[in-house]
């Protein structure tokens, strides 16, 4: 990447991803002391904010930093701008850190023996801790306030103790309900991310089983916000891993919805907000409801560029992933990939190069397999071979193996396509090596390996007759409860048509695209 920052450097990643506000906010900070202007952690804190890449040597060689302080003086130079950062957030009203200062001075004042007002800081802390449903830290709370009225006469001890006994009792009992619906979810999206779809019954069955015996028993009508979003969250993955797109939508149309009705909650869980809306997409993108998901996709648009999800860091990644995600996918939908290459890639790269270096391996592949799908249905091969090869070089274990294995198919076809078949048959055997490796042999890659593998004993003119065959065994699988999934990272049928028809997959799939509108308009 043009742009690729040193990784390890946990420094120079923070001070890159300083605002221009941020920077002026942490001089004014550490230049209300007079001797840090001049101090060794300001000069390599100013060296460091010009710098596009990290380099140590040219810092050393430009302050008068020795090797043997420089480690102590980077590590000194992180607290205080994460102490800045602080600072800047409390002033913005970011409750959680209002909470944990107030909590603060309520242990300072505890400590001198001052605990009337100490209460008041824990008082002060709780109101705002319950008006946004922060109920593991109001539990902390609570138990600070038992813990000064049980050891300090300081009001009515008869009456406050029953009234926080009973509090700490009904908070206990939310904060399990919600740690076990958070956790539901979020060992279920660990297992999508790991797996992707259920393969076959054992599958199946697994994923039905530990959903039903791991999620606890609640009343829908009295669970809070945040249970709400967490049992939606488990319900989206769970349907997901299923293949079970309409109940996947209706799970994730809730999500969304919970946020609409609770405007104040995408201010405090933006991420949590964005995502919603993403699977919300992914799953009208798979049902191919177009209407629907543009519908959709322009009220995503519109929020971003209204300002009605806030932007930082976290946010900012992820609406990079899931707008340029979604504008692929719409070029999918619409069969418009060369429309799409034309004017989607540059902007994507633009922005990519940018923040390459805080998204993670997971979003980067999903990426290059949208980026070659699109260039592939362009008939750009070369290009579409490009991006496989990189998530094929990829050897991190917890990339999602269904990811892999369409990666390796997809580069099967578009080396033929490509006329790159002359070690075609070194790449159908590492092909089927790595299904065999990752647990992944099913029929359909079976039947499109084989096909691959026996193409080369067909002569020219029967090789249409060829595809005419392997249409007739695919399409039998194409509703198929397991062997579905294949198709939805690939539409091979559409190619194989493309074969039979003399046409470019892109007119294959913007005339399948004309016939789904009709059909839509006339329902």
């Amino acid at each position: 990447m043009s742009n690729y920052y040193n990784k390890s450097d946990h420094l120079f990643l923070l001070i890159q991803t300083l605002s221009k506000s941020e920077k002026i906010n942490f001089n004014i900070y550490v230049n209300r002391i007079k001797k840090n202007k001049n101090s060794k952690f300001m000069k390599l804190f100013h060296i460091m904010s010009k710098m596009n890449f990290y380099n140590e040597k040219k810092i050393l060689e430009n302050t008068i930093i020795s090797k043997v302080q420089f480690s102590n003086i980077k590590a000194h130079l992180y607290k205080q701008i994460l102490i800045s950062l602080k600072l800047q957030e409390t002033n913005k009203k970011n409750h959680e850190i209002q909470i944990r200062e107030y909590l603060d001075f309520a242990q300072i004042l505890y400590n001198k023996g001052l605990y009337i007002q100490s209460l008041k800081f824990l008082e002060k802390a709780k109101i705002i801790a319950r008006s946004f449903e922060f109920n593991t830290i109001l539990l902390e709370l609570i138990e600070f306030e038992k813990m000064i009225e049980s050891q300090h006469i300081t009001r009515s001890l008869c009456s406050r103790s029953v009234e926080l006994s009973a509090e700490s009792k009904e908070l206990v009992e939310r904060v399990q309900c919600n740690n076990a619906l958070s956790n539901l979810s979020l060992e279920l999206y660990g297992l999508y991310l790991k797996v992707g779809y259920v393969r076959n019954d054992k599958d199946k069955i697994f994923i039905e089983t530990y959903f039903r015996t791991n999620l606890p028993k609640f009343n829908i009508e009295n669970i809070s916000f945040y249970e709400k979003l967490f049992l939606y969250q488990a319900q989206v993955w769970y349907h997901f891993i299923r293949q079970d797109f309409i109940m996947c939508y209706r799970s994730s149309y809730k999500w969304v919805e919970l946020f609409k009705n609770n405007r104040k909650a995408k201010k405090i869980a933006p991420v949590s907000y964005l995502k919603g809306y993403h699977y919300l997409l992914n799953t009208l993108f798979y049902l191919n409801h177009y209407y629907k998901f543009t519908d959709i996709f322009q009220q995503f648009e519109n929020e971003v560029k209204n300002g009605e999800i806030m932007i930082n860091g976290n946010t900012r990644i992820l609406i990079f992933m899931y707008t340029y995600s979604n504008r692929i996918n719409k070029h999918y939908m619409e069969g418009n990939f060369s429309e799409g290459v034309k004017n989607i890639i540059p902007s994507l790269f633009s922005n990519f190069n940018k923040i390459y270096n805080y998204l993670d391996y997971h979003y980067i592949m999903v990426l290059y397999y949208k980026i070659a799908c699109l260039y592939f249905g362009s008939g750009d091969n070369d290009n579409a071979i490009r991006y496989l090869l990189k998530i094929m070089a990829n050897k991190k274990k917890n990339i999602r193996k269904d990811l892999q294995c369409s990666a390796r198919l997809l580069h099967l076809i578009a080396c033929y396509e490509s006329g790159l078949d002359e070690n075609m048959d070194q790449k159908i055997k590492s092909a089927y090596k790595f299904f065999i490796q990752m647990d992944d042999w099913y029929i359909v890659q079976k039947k499109i390996i084989f096909f691959f593998k026996n193409l080369g004993n067909v002569y020219p003119h029967q090789i249409k007759n060829q595809f005419k065959k392997l249409k007739e065994k695919l399409i039998k699988y194409y509703d198929h409860p397991y062997e579905k999934r294949t198709f939805l990272y690939l539409d091979i049928i559409s190619w194989i048509n493309s074969k039979i028809e003399n046409k470019s997959i892109e007119l294959i799939i913007k005339e399948k695209f004309i016939k789904n509108k009709m059909n839509e308009n006339c329902k």
